[in-house]
């Protein structure tokens, strides 16, 4: 099966003023379909930088970057936010709602650009916010939810266009420890239904859902890893 996220020598160098500053050297990992990967490391590792070319939201200084078996790497912006629309959904700390929409027309909101008409939009909109436990509060703004149901909404938000591939940066950063259990919940009831996710994190418990951990340091991958409570338990049960 063919990797969902391919990248090769992938590096991102900053120029500020007289200096350069390399975020990444040189980063090579693959994710296939329905993989769940944790990328962790400390501040300054570059797992930021590597979550922002995996999303497109920034090009590589050099390296390959193959999505959906599509080298975005050497794309400009107008293609780039094609392929962000069509084959990401992003999940936020910060959720970035729209705070005077409604949780439907937040989530309703990448269809636009998928051209589908209003009818569709709200309809497939609906679908994800039942998903996530969300279906009566489909006319409540942002500011009338908790963070554990605005967290929500995002989750929904991102799955929407149907995805290859879902990035989560960290998503439970804002919310208390009962509420990001429940969040971190439905990330494995998706991955269950066959979503790919890749989720930034500094703390281990969160990454501890993942069934593979990849560790950054100093703009290099320090540990690629199998989780291995996971592994043992899905073992056991099988």
């Amino acid at each position: 099966m063919e990797p969902v996220i391919s990248v090769k020598n992938l590096r991102k160098t900053y120029v500020m003023g007289s200096q350069s500053i390399d975020a990444l050297k040189d980063v090579s990992i693959d994710i296939h379909p329905n993989e769940y990967v944790a990328l962790m490391g400390p501040s300054g590792s570059g797992k930021s930088t590597l979550m922002n070319l995996l999303g497109c939201l920034d090009t590589p200084t050099d390296g390959d970057y193959i999505l959906a078996e599509k080298n975005v790497s050497q794309l400009v912006d107008g293609e780039l936010a094609e392929i962000r629309n069509k084959e990401i959904g992003f999940v936020f700390q910060t959720f970035n709602l729209l705070p005077r929409l409604s949780s439907l027309e937040n989530v309703a909101l990448p269809l636009v650009y998928a051209g589908l008409s209003r009818s569709k939009r709200l309809e497939r909109a609906q679908e994800v916010l039942d998903s996530v436990g969300l279906g009566d509060r489909v006319h409540h703004k942002p500011n009338e939810l908790s963070g554990g149901q605005r967290q929500r909404v995002a989750i929904a938000r991102a799955l929407v266009n149907k995805p290859s591939l879902i990035l989560a940066d960290e998503p439970t950063g804002n919310l208390d420890t009962k509420t990001s259990i429940e969040i971190m919940e439905i990330f494995e009831r998706l991955h269950e239904q066959g979503n790919t996710i890749v989720i930034v994190t500094h703390e281990p418990d969160i990454a501890e859902h993942a069934h593979r951990i990849v560790r950054l340091r100093d703009g290099l991958v320090e540990k690629d890893i199998r989780n291995q409570k996971i592994m043992t338990a899905a073992e056991r049960m099988g």
